[in-house]
């Protein structure tokens, strides 16, 4: 079997779809994108695709490895998520080969379903008690928001104690009901993050997520002494390499890659072992569109660390398009009671409706993300 063609696909809300054929028939699909640099990534792409047309698409490792390897310059995450996406569709078309779900191909599955959450309250955090009790009639058992809008290096008070009144609105509305996550999203430099932290304490928090950015994993440290709360990060982090010190370091309690950036299928199934070697949980990023869930749903499926899983269904992002508008079977994403059921159909268990994938990207506007600034008019990360 070889590789014949590649092809892409920017659709709404903000995703990259990739479409992988083979002399036999198969066909794969992908999901490499960074949202806000689709056009870079799919240019990632079609450098590789120069090397992968004619290739067996069965020797997944050693393709990961030459677009990982052969290059003097590695990494990073426009090219981990071409890398991404082209893995994905590679697990895909193996799994449609040998009829068999890919966590099948990857030792079998070790649970019976996987665990959801669903987001709330938007970029800009409002309305939460409602939706929380939304999520509850819809039958999650937990939740996520972002904690706080702008926070400039050292801030008021004032907004340490809104993300707090927001936090006990839910608590009010729906008791004990579901589990909370809180999305610092890298948004609250160390300071302020030390604060927030420790006045969240009182709620009981599923975990706090990227209480700093990445590049500043060192503050954990000092965070963790604020809070006995689960800390959780890894959505912009790429490789095994930038997951390794994390975990030697020792201030991380749930690691949070993203099978559409960092390096997909292959890669981060290794960071989840080594996740796992730490006795560190999972919880694998994916506010994505419905190729990156099934790509999450197959590790999820037969790695044992993972506890939980983000979907997109519904979030603030999902203008325009949804999780479901571009499956021929919108029922394979049903959750019950706050899990979904194991994949069970080969490869990634998925149908793309590929007329609705061409009708959307014939004229596709090109997302960016926000961007803020403080109140003295400085840059703010968002």
């Amino acid at each position: 079997m070889k590789i014949t063609n590649i092809e892409l696909f920017k659709i709404p809300p903000r995703w990259l779809f990739l479409k992988m054929e083979t002399d036999e028939g198969i066909t794969g699909w992908g999901e490499p994108v960074i949202e806000g640099r689709a056009d870079t990534v799919r240019t990632a792409v079609e450098e590789f695709a120069g090397y992968l047309i004619g290739k067996d698409p069965a020797r997944i490792e050693d393709h990961w490895q030459y677009m990982y390897r052969s290059g003097f310059y590695r990494g990073g995450p426009e090219v981990m998520s071409a890398t991404a996406g082209i893995d994905q569709a590679l697990w895909d078309i193996k799994g449609k080969y040998f009829n068999a779900p890919i966590y099948d191909l990857l030792g079998g599955a070790c649970r019976d379903k996987i665990r959801v959450y669903r987001w709330i309250g938007g970029d800009r955090p409002a309305d939460v008690a409602g939706e929380a009790r939304l999520a509850v009639e819809q039958g999650y058992s937990a939740i996520k928001m972002n904690a706080t809008e702008e926070m400039h290096y050292i801030d008021s008070y004032t907004k340490i104690d809104a993300v707090c009144e927001r936090v006990a609105a839910i608590r009010e509305a729906v008791g004990k009901k579901l589990d909370i996550a809180v999305d610092f999203h890298g948004r609250v430099h160390k300071t302020m993050a030390k604060v927030l932290a420790r006045e969240l304490d009182q709620f009981r928090l599923m975990f706090i997520e990227e209480p700093v950015l990445p590049q500043n994993n060192e503050a954990l440290r000092e965070i963790a002494r604020y809070t006995p709360v689960p800390i959780a990060t890894g959505e912009r982090m790429f490789s095994r390499w930038e997951f390794k010190n994390l975990l030697q370091e020792g201030y991380v309690d749930i690691i949070q890659p993203d099978l559409s950036h960092a390096g997909g299928i292959t890669e981060c199934k290794k960071i989840a072992s080594m996740a796992e070697a730490y006795d560190v949980a999972v919880a694998p990023h994916c506010p994505l569109g419905p190729i990156a869930l099934g790509a999450c749903l197959a590790l999820d499926s037969c790695t044992p660390n993972v506890f939980i899983q983000e979907q997109s269904l519904g979030i603030h992002y999902n203008k325009n398009a949804d999780l479901m508008d571009y499956l021929k079977d919108r029922s394979i994403y049903k959750y019950k009671e706050g899990f979904i059921d194991l994949m069970a159909g080969p490869g990634l268990g998925i149908d793309i409706d590929e007329d609705s994938v061409r009708k959307a990207a014939a004229d596709c506007p090109t997302w960016k993300n926000p961007v803020w600034r403080n109140f003295d008019g400085t840059i703010a990360e968002w």
